[in-house]
């Protein structure tokens, strides 16, 4: 999905250029080092679901396609959220509007949210939104194309930046409450600077 819009030139992708998508180094999360058998067998399995299988065109080397679009009839809105989850995990709206630049603008966060509701309200759900953390603003999102939200619980209960101890603190002191929420307010801005240098590192040196 993420080839289709980045790179059409070189999409549909050879078997080589697949196991090279799945092992990039950037904008993955987690980094994957698959072989060549265990890309098989995926394709394999993705086939049987009508999800991704061999091109539909003549040529000397087999090449690859998803097909989650005759499976699925995305907008390109919806397409871009769940290929970034499936790529980076579970997220927040703000992250995802970052992180889907490449393959679709969204021009307000609340247009990043419109496409995940839609994705919330297929039958069956494609995304469910996590319970909010202790000590975070905004709720983070995941696909669920591997399972329900209770199969992954070590996603569900992954740590956050703001630690157990100055919570607590902040409840009896309002001077601590008000030193936590300026110090998240600026890991929210470092977080989306980070995110807008990657986005300009992708474009530069490409994928």
């Amino acid at each position: 999905m993420e080839k289709e819009v980045t790179t059409p030139e070189y999409y549909p992708l050879s078997l080589n250029a697949l196991i090279n998508a799945c092992n990039q180094r950037s904008n993955r999360e987690p980094v994957m080092d698959l072989d060549e058998e265990a890309v098989r067998m995926a394709l394999h399995r993705l086939e049987d679901l009508h999800l991704a299988g061999r091109a539909r065109a003549d040529g000397r080397v087999a090449k690859y396609e998803h097909w989650s679009g005759e499976a699925y009839n995305f907008s390109r809105a919806e397409a871009a959220l769940l290929c970034v989850l499936l790529l980076r995990g579970p997220q927040t709206p703000g992250e995802l509007r970052g992180r889907t630049e490449r393959l679709h603008r969204f021009d307000e966060i609340t247009d990043v949210l419109a496409g995940l509701q839609k994705l919330t309200e297929r039958t069956p759900p494609l995304v469910a939104v996590l319970p909010r953390q202790p000590g975070t603003k905004e709720s983070r999102y995941m696909h669920l194309l591997s399972g329900g939200v209770e199969s992954l619980p070590a996603i569900a209960a992954a740590p956050t930046y703001a630690r157990r101890e100055p919570v607590q603190l902040a409840e009896q002191n309002p001077a601590h409450e008000e030193r936590i929420a300026k110090l998240e307010a600026e890991a929210t801005e470092l977080r989306q600077e980070v995110i807008a240098l990657r986005a300009k590192i992708d474009d530069l040196f490409g994928d």
